[in-house]
């Protein structure tokens, strides 16, 4: 049998329930893995909350790491034995075991834990996609990232800086400006409350930032506005506090002259080149140390407080799930 955690309707998490299943062999395609660690995001609150449709078997999660116990027909990308590493649809990783499609393994390096790549594969690729594809940066590139110290904010921050970024980055009490800065931010904004806008113009000399990295949403991204020079990019890819209200256009020009984006990593990774792309650069600098991460611990049966935490703001870093 197999545990997994199933949401019953959409809400809060005493919705989430404890449950154990019986698992089908896996089809044409597809392989079945024994998942050892589960990555746990911001992604399976939208959808826990019904912010994002519903999954078809109410089993959340977009990540985890495992062991390839079977294979079904014409599957010869992996075989039975391999640790592997995955991110993506479909969604369904809070589970001890689980049927995937073969193209989403990814096979992984002996020098990389469990623990780390479960904590850092689908917020690195997000990572990815934000410096490559949504705005290119390198040397002198200038930054802010909302949530530097959060799990995907510090991977944001790491790898911008590797890539010759100044970063600006923003959090919500000394103690994350102290992780915020440890991962590499030059500049760090304290307090939910900041003026984060007027900071930002004190810092560029009134330019403002090439590109701002906004996974809050909110009342939030409406601010972000105002930290962003002429023809810059602000990248909203995330609602962590909640609805964005409706946005007028004439917030983004012509008078500012910015542009806005709405990315989803979701649709970057259901793209086979991209996806893989993206988790070949993630291993690479994880191996390498350009990218490091702290993740918190949980047992599978307590997703549900896990969860809770980390839409509280009880937690810094990256959490994910032990079956």
């Amino acid at each position: 049998m197999t545990s997994i955690i199933r949401l019953k309707s959409p809400g809060g998490i005493e919705q989430l329930e404890h449950v154990t299943v019986e698992l089908p062999r896996p089809g044409p395609d597809e392989i079945r893995i024994r998942q050892t660690a589960i990555g746990i995001n911001f992604l399976d609150i939208y959808y826990r909350t019904g912010m994002y449709p519903p999954t078809a078997d109410g089993v959340l999660g977009a990540e985890a790491v495992g062991v390839v116990m079977a294979t079904g027909e014409n599957v010869s990308s992996v075989q039975v034995g391999d640790r592997i590493g995955y991110a993506g649809a479909p969604v369904g990783a809070y589970a001890s075991d689980r049927n995937l499609p073969a193209w989403r393994a990814v096979k992984l390096p002996d020098g990389l834990t469990d623990a780390t790549v479960a904590s850092a594969l689908l917020k690195g690729i997000t990572a990815y996609m934000l410096l490559t594809r949504v705005y290119p940066v390198s040397t002198g590139t200038v930054v802010l990232v909302h949530s530097a110290a959060g799990g995907l904010g510090q991977l944001l921050t790491r790898w911008a800086r590797h890539l010759g970024a100044r970063v600006i980055g923003t959090v919500g009490s000394d103690l994350k400006a102290a992780m915020a800065r440890e991962a590499g931010a030059q500049h760090v904004i304290v307090g939910r409350d900041a003026d984060f806008a007027g900071e930002v113009a004190a810092l560029t000399d009134g330019r403002g930032v090439d590109v701002a990295y906004d996974g809050v949403g909110g009342t939030t991204l409406a601010k972000t506005f105002g930290c962003v020079r002429p023809f810059g990019i602000v990248a909203s890819f995330g609602q962590a506090a909640g609805p964005i209200p409706p946005i007028d256009v004439n917030d983004l020009g012509p008078r500012r002259s910015i542009m806005l984006g709405r990315p989803s990593v979701m649709a970057y990774m259901n793209h086979m080149e991209d996806y893989h792309r993206g988790a070949a650069a993630v291993l690479a600098a994880l191996s390498k140390g350009v990218l490091q991460v702290s993740g918190t611990a949980y047992s599978l049966a307590d997703a549900a407080r896990a969860q809770g935490d980390l839409e509280a703001g009880r937690t810094s870093g990256s959490l994910y799930l032990v079956p």
